[in-house]
This record gives C-alpha cells, sequence and structure tokens, in this order.
C-alpha cells in the first residue's frame, strides 16, 4: 500500500480491495479470488494510467513532493560510489541542507551537489525541509572550486522549495550566496549536468543548476517561485496555489517546450516513489550519457555553450 494523493483516491479503493483479498487468500480462505484479485489489479492499473495521462500542473506539482519520493540521499546510495562527502563553508558553519563532496559515478571521479529534504521529521529538521542556507551555497562554491582544480565534472541533483528565507539566512548575505554559487557554476570549465529530482525552487534551485545539461524528472517542477509563493503575491491568497501552478508553466513538459530544459526523464506509472530503484537508474543512465556527449570538449567551450544556453532562455519566444 501506498501514501496515496488525494487524486488517487478511485486507486487507493482498489488497492484496499485487493489487499483485503489477498489477506484472506492467506488466511487459507476455501474460496479461490485469484480471478478477481487479477481483475481488479488490471482495472487499478489502467485508472492509475488514465489519471497519470492527464495531469495537471497543480497535481504533478503534489506528485514531486510526494513524502515517499527519493531524494538526494537515495540517489547518492545508488548511484555513487566511494563517497567522500565535505563539510562547512570556511567561513561560518556547515549546511546539511546541500550536501557536496567527491565520490565515483560509473567508475569515474566526481564532486556533487544535491539539496537533500529529509524523510521524516526527525531528518527533515536535520537537512531543514532541504532548503539551503548561505553557508550551503558558500560550501558549494568551494566544491566547485576543487572540482575546476582538479578536472572532476559535476553532477547536481535538485530538490527544494527554495532557499531558506529567515532573517538569520539574510543577515549573512542569502542573496549574495546564492548570486556567487550561480556565477561559479557558470564559469566552470568542466562538464556539468544536473538534474531536477523533485521541486526545483527559485535561486536556491538555479545556484545548483546552472549546467551544460539540466533534465528533470517526468513529474517534477521547476520555477521562480512556488505555486503557492506566487498565490500569495499575484492575488494575495495562498489557496489559489492551483491557479498559479498552471499559469506559471512549471512542469518538465513546458520547460522542455520552452528550451529551459534539456530532456525529460520518464518514471514509472504512478510517479518515481512507487519504482524508486528503476527511476535512480534511468537518472544514472541519463547523466552518463551526457557526459559521454561532452567527452574531449575543451573547457572554454563548454563554458562558453554553458553561458549561451542561459543567455538564449527566453529569446524565441
Amino acid at each position: 500500500m501506498y501514501n496515496y494523493l488525494d487524486f488517487e483516491k478511485l486507486v487507493a479503493d482498489l488497492d484496499g480491495q485487493i489487499f483485503d483479498l489477498k489477506k484472506l487468500g492467506s488466511a487459507g480462505d476455501s474460496v479461490n479470488m485469484n480471478a478477481e484479485i487479477r481483475r481488479l489489479e488490471k482495472r487499478s492499473q489502467q485508472l492509475l494510467r488514465d489519471i497519470y495521462k492527464k495531469l495537471t500542473p497543480w497535481q504533478k506539482a503534489q506528485v514531486a513532493r510526494h513524502v515517499d519520493r527519493p531524494h538526494f540521499l537515495d540517489y547518492a546510495v545508488r548511484l555513487f560510489t566511494d563517497v567522500t562527502p565535505l563539510a562547512g563553508d570556511r567561513k561560518f558553519a556547515d549546511d546539511e541542507a546541500l550536501q557536496a563532496g567527491f565520490a565515483r559515478f560509473y567508475g569515474e571521479p566526481i564532486a556533487y551537489l544535491g539539496l537533500e529534504k529529509g524523510h521524516d521529521t526527525e531528518s527533515r529538521l536535520k537537512y531543514n525541509f532541504g532548503s539551503a542556507r548561505p553557508e550551503g551555497y558558500r560550501k558549494a562554491v568551494r566544491i566547485m572550486e576543487l572540482a575546476e582544480r582538479f578536472g572532476l565534472p559535476v553532477i547536481s541533483l535538485v530538490d527544494t522549495a527554495g532557499a531558506y528565507p529567515g532573517v538569520s539566512a539574510e543577515e549573512r548575505g542569502q542573496a549574495e550566496a546564492i548570486a556567487r554559487s550561480t556565477a561559479e557554476m557558470l564559469n566552470l570549465t568542466i562538464p556539468v549536468v544536473s538534474v531536477i529530482i523533485g521541486e526545483g525552487g527559485s535561486g536556491g534551485a538555479i545556484a545548483i543548476a546552472a549546467a551544460n545539461r539540466v533534465y528533470m524528472l517526468e513529474h517534477a517542477i521547476y520555477s521562480v517561485i512556488s505555486p503557492e509563493g506566487a498565490a500569495s503575491i499575484l492575488w494575495r491568497d495562498a489557496t489559489r496555489a492551483r491557479d498559479a501552478a498552471t499559469n506559471m508553466r512549471i512542469t518538465a513538459q513546458n520547460l522542455y517546450e520552452l528550451k529551459v530544459i534539456d530532456g525529460i526523464i520518464p518514471e514509472p506509472l504512478g510517479g518515481a516513489h512507487r519504482n524508486r530503484e528503476a527511476v535512480m537508474d534511468a537518472t544514472g543512465d541519463i547523466i552518463a550519457a551526457a557526459f559521454k556527449s561532452m567527452a574531449g570538449k575543451d573547457g572554454k567551450i563548454l563554458r562558453q555553450e554553458r553561458r549561451e544556453k542561459y543567455l538564449q532562455i527566453g529569446c524565441n519566444l
């Protein structure tokens, strides 16, 4: 049984029936219920397929935020080996929301950056719900400088509603830290690949996503502000987040059409949380293919292509 979203209620009801029938069968009930179970399973899958064929932007936002969706550390365990995390920005403190360090990816050394949300109350508080503070972005700059020095490609996995907006973060220069992280990534002469695995919110996301290749999972979202934040500004009513999501064009399909991203990574039917290993492996394959396409390119060309990529966004609308 999964944690079902509001628009999956009919699927939840069917899966509940299937669960009850299987429980009765395992208890030694004499009635053969296999045929009924198969019928309900087929119906459940078809209903789920029909729902996910026509998800609205707001529904995609809910899938992107699903409590069971794999987060950065899940991907790190699945895709990286010889992981050496680094801590601290050498200026103030360490920020655990932004994970960074070095590892091997498909056997090759890389630097990594990732925004981690956490899975339960304790871990969400530890990682500040994936909202990095200034020291997190300054740590990212430190890792990128080391990656540049040693010629290591960079992988960044993004999942954040946005950078932490608290008073303490503003006092320590949140906007400046985000700007410097973005500028540092744009200036690198090494290959950089970024994937939006859940939410890509505002400057908190772009600070580690100004990459040569940017991909999104099928049901991820990427925008300058959260739907709730946009609704609060535009209509002074956060409950109109559904309207904001529709008008902001935040889905992977919208952003691929607008040439903001370079590709979409398919998710299993029902979202990444229904087959975590499959979606993480698919993400790894896409990243590996992206690095292969950039292999042997001169660093100055990589930097120029990256800069031109962002300068061209919106020019052909």
